[in-house]
């Protein structure tokens, strides 16, 4: 397995890369929200820069690349304009999360003058107004004041419970194809893309239909160890067998209770996979210093008060190593990667981030090429992708050094 990370602009360093040369690109780019005040984030990925993105993928290879909720339009017509086809959409839906929203009710009391009142004290270690004065005798304890919910003024009474935005629950990806060489399945035999593993994405083991003759040494168990996955391959003796587990959807669910209860038992088997948590983000990074998060941060690197952080039910930054903001899924990116990459497949993430797409293509056996452009990212992405998969062969590379 071989995997090549390149420091540096996206954009310059897919110039330097050989046409129809990648098999899959998967990726999470910018959402173009100016997210915790990102500079990278003011803009979804330009049209110029799919348009590389095309060139070094072989015909009929996919690109599947996450977006915001409010912004997937202008990312998915950049890809569209740079001469992808539009494939499809899959959603990533999850329970957790909470709403971004400004309380109207409360700023109106605040704009009349009226103070609510003061029910509690807080501050960045979580210590309210029972353990605050204990807290500071042992140390210096900044202090903030915890006001009612209560609205005072008529206005505000008359608003009371209205605000600016709904809680996100979901983020599209959109699935796009470089136009195929003649057909199908001649695309498929000369470049091996073109086609998704539907059998090597299947969810569950329930039997749900018959198949015909299969490939020779394939059995019917086939991709079990894969996230829980079936392969649902046939024998070649020319006898029709059971296929386990039901097609791959273009809905993806994190498991939680507040998805699952909106289906009845019988349709909620979709590929499930919950957010990253603390122990993944961090696993491989033990000699990395701890530093303030800028994974819901609620404010850091905007100009946002203590108060309007409390308000929006956030608290200090925690202390991470992995301090990237929108760090996926292992599980998640390996089901995407496997979903559209050919077996022993090259995958490409020009928005690396902090590397979860390499960690997912080296677990499922594919090459992978990751760009990153900020240094200290790259320096944890390397380090994930280690942990994840100690016999992987790192190698950093310029655009000269490209072979």
């Amino acid at each position: 397995m071989d995997m090549r990370l390149f420091e540096g602009d996206c954009l310059s360093v897919l110039k330097g890369l050989p046409d129809d040369s990648v098999d899959s690109i998967v990726t999470d780019p910018p959402y173009g929200l100016s997210f915790m005040g990102k500079k990278w984030d003011y803009d979804v990925p330009s049209a110029e820069i799919w348009r590389e993105c095309l060139r070094v993928l072989k015909p009929g290879g996919h690109l599947l690349a996450f977006a915001g909720s409010r912004t997937y339009h202008r990312l998915v017509v950049n890809v569209e304009d740079a001469g992808f086809e539009i494939r499809d959409q899959i959603m990533w839906v999850y329970g957790s999360g909470f709403p971004k929203s400004h309380n109207i009710s409360k700023s109106m009391d605040k704009v009349a003058g009226a103070q609510r009142e003061i029910i509690g004290k807080h501050n960045g270690s979580g210590m309210t107004k029972s353990n605050v004065e204990q807290g500071a005798q042992n140390r210096n304890v900044m202090e903030w004041n915890i006001y009612s919910n209560d609205p005072i003024t008529d206005k505000a009474k008359q608003w009371e419970g209205w605000g600016s935005a709904l809680k996100p629950a979901h983020e599209p990806i959109v699935v796009a194809r470089k136009p195929l060489i003649g057909t199908l399945v001649a695309n498929v035999l000369e470049h091996g893309t073109g086609g998704i593993n539907i059998d090597g994405c299947r969810i569950g083991t329930d039997v749900v239909g018959w198949g015909g003759k299969g490939r020779s040494g394939d059995s019917a168990t086939a991709g079990a160890s894969r996230g829980g996955t079936q392969g649902g391959y046939n024998y070649d003796d020319g006898e029709a067998r059971p296929v386990e587990g039901r097609f791959p959807a273009n809905f993806i669910h994190d498991g939680s209770d507040e998805v699952v209860s909106l289906f009845p038992e019988e349709n909620a088997r979709f590929f499930y996979c919950a957010k990253a948590s603390k122990s993944e983000r961090n696993a491989g990074l033990e000699a990395f210093e701890d530093k303030k998060s800028q994974h819901n941060a609620g404010g850091i690197g905007r100009k946002v008060s203590v108060e309007k952080r409390l308000e929006q039910g956030k608290e200090n930054a925690p202390m991470m190593k992995n301090i990237h903001p929108t760090v996926k899924p292992v599980d998640l990116m390996k089901y995407l990667c496997r979903l559209v990459t050919p077996p022993e497949g090259l995958v490409l993430d020009p928005f690396m981030g902090s590397g979860t797409t390499g960690i997912a293509a080296k677990v499922e056996g594919f090459d992978f090429i990751g760009i990153e452009m900020d240094r200290e990212y790259l320096a944890i992405a390397e380090a994930r992708i280690g942990y994840w998969v100690e016999d992987a062969e790192t190698t950093y590379k310029t655009l000269h050094d490209w072979v």
